[in-house]
């Protein structure tokens, strides 16, 4: 099994597959695609002569079948291990835990274009007032779920697809200093976006983005 990706220090997209996959315990290879490059079509073709159809990552190929997209690649790695449970059995739970993936999935733009991850920044920005209601969104959501299903993570007591997806979030509003307690949040929010960073398979991401930096310019 291979995972094409890109660089772990920006790449939120590949992280939320590559933090499922390991999850499943299951052995594959990287394959790393420099982003940002002078010339983006470089990043393109690259990542098509690695076997992306879209050109553009991540990608999963198991065997013959190639996956493309983040959410279609966590969904397939749900089927392919069952065992590993990336979704809980409830399916109230996986449900919604689908519908807050999705809506991250397709929504929340002022965060991401205002907030991109960046593993290696540390800085207190101060934030438009579109991106201040995507957190306020985002607090009120953990909030809601964590109270649902009683924590510590989003659907209850076991790691799912959907902290996936909001991992990396929680390193943006570390980056970042967004303090969410100035958005809504009485402490459960960013508790639970620190008990993200602190996951085996984030730090090892982590650790391997900070050691490995991107060397292209944008």
């Amino acid at each position: 099994m291979e995972l094409i990706i890109g660089d772990k220090v920006w790449s939120s997209w590949s992280m939320r597959p590559w933090l499922a996959l390991k999850k499943t315990g299951a052995p594959f290879t990287e394959t790393l695609i420099r982003l940002r490059r002078r010339n983006s079509r470089d990043t393109y073709d690259a990542a098509v002569a690695a076997g992306s159809p879209s050109g553009m990552v991540p990608a999963l190929r198991d065997g013959e079948t190639v996956v493309w997209d983040s959410l279609a690649i966590c969904e397939y790695l749900a089927e392919r291990f069952p065992e590993a449970a990336l979704w809980p059995a409830d399916p109230l739970a996986r449900a919604l835990g689908r519908a807050a993936a999705c809506e991250m999935h397709a929504g929340f733009h002022s965060v991401r274009g205002e907030l991109s991850m960046d593993l290696a920044k540390r800085e207190v920005a101060t934030i438009v007032p579109a991106t201040a209601e995507d957190v306020r969104r985002i607090v009120a959501l953990w909030r809601d779920l964590l109270t649902r299903f009683g924590g510590p993570f989003l659907l209850g007591p076991a790691w799912s697809i959907a902290d996936a997806f909001f991992t990396p979030v929680a390193t943006r509003f570390r980056s970042y200093g967004v303090a969410l307690s100035d958005h809504g949040d009485s402490g459960p929010a960013g508790q639970y976006a620190e008990r993200l960073l602190e996951t085996p398979e984030y730090l090892a991401w982590e650790t391997d983005a900070l050691a490995n930096p991107p060397t292209d310019e944008r």
